[in-house]
């Protein structure tokens, strides 16, 4: 088992990542919630999986793989959800309100933080973002 696995997962469910978020990045496995999907997105921009991020990203929404490539990995360093509305296993939309932090090199180092309330929906059984509302 290599470190990355043993570490706590960056979505700070206080799991490790290969029983968290790593489930559904290491195979074609879908997140079984909206939040679930909030998160493991959150935790591949942390690692610049832009494979991920595009197969988890409506169609009609998601920009071109090759861009979510150039961005790399964000120096992401929290997320804290503040609130869910539907999304769960029976649901066929939901939405995630959530803070993430990150270290802001133009702010000379200071944290910055992102309020969002994201929207997501099942696509053939599987839940995708669709876009920031």
């Amino acid at each position: 088992m290599n470190r990355k696995t043993k570490e706590t997962c960056p979505c700070q469910s206080s799991l490790n990542y290969k029983s968290c978020c790593g489930q559904y990045h290491q195979s074609s496995g879908h997140a079984p919630t909206a939040e679930t999907l909030m998160r493991s997105r959150y935790t591949a921009y942390v690692m610049g999986n832009a494979q991920y991020l595009f197969r988890t990203w409506h169609a009609n929404t998601r920009p071109t793989l090759q861009s979510l490539k150039s961005s790399g990995p964000q120096t992401l360093i929290g997320l804290k959800i503040l609130s869910t509305q539907a999304g769960g296993e029976n649901d066929q939309k939901g939405m995630v309100e959530f803070i993430s932090s990150r270290f802001s090199p133009s702010l000379m180092g200071e944290i910055e933080q992102h309020k969002e309330k994201s929207l997501f929906a099942r696509v053939k059984g599987n839940w995708v973002y669709i876009d920031a509302i």
